[in-house]
């Protein structure tokens, strides 16, 4: 039997939905497991699936023209977490996801989401609310890497993410704040938060 509690509380911390309604929407989310460095979705398929993370870290990331490995996006427990543009435009992804900590995750497919937006009034204020955190976390990340320095960008993730670095390797922190890892050990040494 899956466990929906998380994704539960989840779904009524951000719209009001009748009883009846929440088994409908919870019956088309399934259950899967998968192990650190699992790769969801390859850069280049299509992204049809829209994950919760109950367990473990997913991490969004894309190769720049230099070959750089840059993380756009990481999601923890009790987080959706979906590559948007090709969930929504049904294009190739331009980002791969990655498990980087063994997790437990629950989805739904494009198609079924849809479907509840039909089905289920409030749906559609619970996909415009999904829409709206993501587009308010990339302006202000967009925002950060153009206003910030290495070090404030640093301390700005130890206060409203310390998750990332206190889980997650130093590889992946210097990529999500746009660092090289020498840099990022510097600023370590240099700020003890």
């Amino acid at each position: 039997m899956i466990n929906y509690i998380e994704l539960t509380n989840y779904i009524r911390k951000n719209i009001n939905i009748e009883e009846e309604e929440l088994k409908i929407v919870l019956s088309y989310f399934k259950a899967i497991k998968k192990g650190k460095n699992e790769i969801l979705l390859s850069n280049g398929k299509n992204s049809q699936v829209s994950y919760f993370v109950k367990k473990g870290c997913l991490r969004f990331f894309y190769i720049d023209e230099e070959g750089r490995d840059i993380t756009r996006y990481i999601a923890f427990e009790n987080q959706f977490a979906t590559e948007f543009v090709s969930f929504i435009t049904n294009e190739p992804a331009k980002e791969t996801i990655q498990v980087i900590e063994d997790s437990e995750l629950l989805y739904i497919t494009h198609d079924n989401f849809r479907h509840l937006m039909t089905i289920i009034p409030n749906w559609k204020d619970f996909y415009n609310i999904y829409l709206e955190k993501a587009y308010v976390n990339n302006a202000k990340r967009l925002i950060s890497f153009t206003a910030l320095d290495a070090t404030e960008r640093y301390k700005q993730l130890f206060k409203i993410n310390p998750n990332i670095v206190k889980r997650l390797p130093n590889k992946i922190v210097a990529s999500y704040i746009n660092i090289s890892q020498e840099t990022l050990s510097r600023l370590k040494a240099k700020i003890l938060l």
